[in-house]
């Protein structure tokens, strides 16, 4: 049989076809285009995402908060997206005699967050992040599965801090990101200090640039970059981290910038060692941007065998026959008690070999037979095809909880 071509590899393991043949998401005309919904599975990956997120987020020293999708029109233009960023926003709804619009951001509700306080030179850097939704006005035409999508799950935080503070934290945002990869089993293409462009899409300030643009590159120093015109957002360069799928189209999955101009902007101030009113630095940082981006990607680069710790089910239990029905139950149920995602697929599921294969993606097969269920043994087989054979239920639920807990990549380590 011939291997298959580069074409029909890569649309074997497009996200929208992979997404939904293992029922993680799918859209609806009803819903609108760009509106994904997720089904069960999807919704057990993104959560355990976000939950990823956030605890290496906590763990980084930051604070979460939530901030409505709602803005008042007035915030946007303050921020300077309604003057340089509006074609990417929903029209304004009237409310109450007031315009509001779907946020296209978080960072300016970050803005007033921090604005709302007082703040000593003492609390900073102050580490704000958040899991939010977020909207953009994409035309149909570039729609597509989860990676151009109009309803945004974004990653998103901003760090607050003295100037000298600034390169230091943008360091560790970038710290973070390559963590985050390793965890996640992918790979960065490449870093781009992405500078602004020609006209008049970006904020007309030359200082502001080259101030921030100078402390991006003391961040990227000892990191091969490519430097690329164009690419900036309005109001300051930022450092992009670049994915390829495979189909070798490449687009962004990760950020950090470095904002002059929202501190002004907003008046944002903090107190001195002096006593006197400093204005902070805004360092925008996001670890995998966007939720929907970061799984397609997990999905494609995977083919929808995730990462133990990732994957929608760890763990699968298949008695041979109904005789070890309450054997592998019990298998289940001592699963379930350690956190695991573990689910029973009897006989009633089909041939043995038949249940195996529909397995497949699970990271973890445990078959009971009646020499298992006599020994409280379960006859172990792994996603990568090893058959460690039959070992204690117990050193099976140890190892597996152990390589999830550690988000290994090894699924059968040497004892």
């Amino acid at each position: 049989m011939a291997s298959p071509s580069h074409r029909e590899e890569t649309a074997m393991s497009d996200h929208r076809r992979l997404g939904r043949e293992l029922d993680l998401f799918d859209t609806d005309p009803l819903m609108g285009a760009g509106l994904p919904y997720w089904l069960p599975d999807g919704a057990v990956v993104r959560h355990t995402l976000e939950e990823y997120v956030r605890e290496a987020e906590r763990a980084g020293g930051y604070r979460h908060v939530y901030s409505p999708v709602l803005g008042k029109r007035e915030l946007y233009e303050i921020s300077g997206h309604w003057d340089h960023y509006s074609e990417d926003m929903f029209p304004p709804m009237d409310l109450g005699g007031e315009q509001v619009v779907l946020r296209p951001s978080l960072c300016p509700h970050h803005a007033l967050i921090y604005r709302s306080r007082s703040h000593s030179y003492r609390e900073l850097p102050l580490r704000m992040a958040e899991l939010g939704a977020m909207y953009r006005s994409e035309l149909s035409g570039v729609l597509g599965g989860l990676t151009r999508v109009r309803a945004i799950q974004l990653n998103d935080a901003h760090i607050f801090c003295t100037l000298e503070q600034a390169v230091d934290e943008a360091r560790a945002a970038l710290g973070l990101i390559r963590h985050a990869y390793a965890d996640l089993g992918i790979r960065a293409a490449r870093y781009r200090l992405s500078l602004p462009g020609e006209g008049n899409k970006y904020v007309a300030d030359p200082d502001l640039w080259k101030r921030a643009t100078a402390l991006l590159e003391q961040v990227l120093e000892g990191v091969e970059y490519e430097a690329v015109e164009g690419e900036a957002a309005f109001y300051g360069p930022k450092i992009d981290v670049q994915i390829t799928d495979r189909a070798g189209r490449e687009s962004t999955l990760s950020t950090v910038q470095i904002d002059f101009h929202q501190p002004e902007r907003f008046d944002l101030h903090y107190i001195g060692a002096d006593g006197a009113k400093h204005r902070p630095v805004m360092v925008h940082r996001s670890i995998i941007g966007s939720v929907e981006r970061a799984v397609a990607h997990l999905i494609e680069e995977h083919g929808g065998a995730f990462p133990a710790w990732l994957a929608p089910v760890q763990l699968v239990v298949l008695p041979v026959s109904q005789e070890q029905d309450e054997q592998a139950d019990q298998v289940l149920r001592r699963a379930l008690g350690l956190g695991l995602r573990a689910e029973l697929a009897g006989p009633e599921h089909g041939t043995l070999g038949a249940r195996i294969r529909a397995a497949r993606l699970a990271p973890y097969v445990a078959v009971i037979g009646a020499r298992e269920a006599d020994g409280d043994l379960a006859a172990v087989r792994l996603r990568d095809g090893r058959r460690p054979g039959a070992v204690p239920v117990e050193e099976l639920l140890r190892r597996v909880g152990a390589v999830v807990e550690g988000r290994g990549a090894e699924l059968w380590a040497a004892a």
